[in-house]
């Protein structure tokens, strides 16, 4: 597959102005770092949705509340998932989603009940959503978490810069070298994925950010490696997992998002489950016996 110059150019063009907004929301305070991240996760649920729709006809048959019900859900539990810092004067917004939850919960499912659009199948669906998108999102609160403020600075964004930069810079490989000696397709679900271009975009994604980021993160450089790895490998990963999604659904973008790269769910498919298993690294490497 030839590199598309003119597609390239798109591409880049929206990712770096992407990329802004992006980081804006990472480093600025807590407050749009909940904001960049409960966006993100309500996007995704409402592309899911429509995915799931497509794969599943009778998901179509959910009743009004219970879809539209779905992404106020994703955005309340991340509020029941955000930092305890976060809050209007003295009441958090964990506290308010916690006890939000379940009415929300309580009020969807009567509207499938009464109107006799109440099926296991499609709560199962929607439930899977509620893990996959915004439970997993919500982790990124405990990554900002890890990092403790020096004197000179707030580096709490640090870990979730790392995620990030890891899969922007693995995919921005991966599409380049793929374009220009990539022969062997990596899986049947995403044909213009090859074994070349994945294999160069984690190995340059690892290498890049680990001695880059290093340079200016006060983390050690085993552990950048560490998160860069384990992030680039799952994001591929997820990235696999939403294009069998499109697959099934017989579309070729989950939106119209971002020019050159679609919607919330092509553009962070490869977040969704890279950032569980950071998380779950983390946990490892820094747990009390360690």
């Amino acid at each position: 597959m030839a590199l598309n110059f003119s597609v390239f150019k798109v591409r880049a063009l929206s990712a770096i102005v992407f990329a802004v907004i992006m980081i804006g929301g990472l480093v600025w305070n807590n407050w749009s770092f909940f904001f960049l991240f409960t966006t993100i996760a309500v996007g995704c649920l409402v592309e899911y949705q429509k995915l799931l729709a497509l794969i599943y006809p009778s998901y179509k048959n959910i009743s009004l509340i219970h879809k539209w019900g779905l992404p106020i859900l994703g955005f309340v539990i991340m509020m029941t998932l955000a930092s305890n810092t976060l809050g209007i004067k003295d009441i958090s917004i964990k506290f308010v989603g916690s006890r939000t939850v379940p009415f929300i919960l309580g009020v969807m499912l009567l509207s499938d009940i009464f109107s006799k659009k109440f099926k296991l199948s499609n709560w199962a669906i929607s439930f899977f959503g509620l893990v996959y998108i915004p439970m997993s999102l919500s982790l990124f609160f405990q990554l900002r978490a890890f990092m403790v403020n020096t004197f000179f600075m707030d580096w709490s964004f640090s870990i979730p810069l790392l995620v990030i930069a890891s899969i922007w810079v693995n995919d921005t490989m991966a599409y380049i070298v793929g374009s220009v000696i990539g022969k062997t397709p990596l899986s049947s679900v995403s044909p213009n994925k090859t074994w070349e271009g994945t294999i160069a975009g984690v190995i340059l994604a690892v290498l890049i950010v680990t001695k880059i980021c290093g340079i200016w993160i006060p983390i050690q450089e085993k552990f950048i490696f560490l998160i860069s790895l384990v992030a680039a490998i799952a994001g591929n990963f997820g990235d696999l997992f939403e294009s069998s999604l499109k697959r099934q659904a017989g579309v070729k973008d989950s939106g119209k998002m971002m020019p050159g790269h679609g919607g919330f769910l092509d553009r962070f498919d490869s977040i969704l489950l890279a950032t569980p298993f950071v998380w779950l690294l983390l946990q490892i490497l820094f747990s009390p016996g360690n």
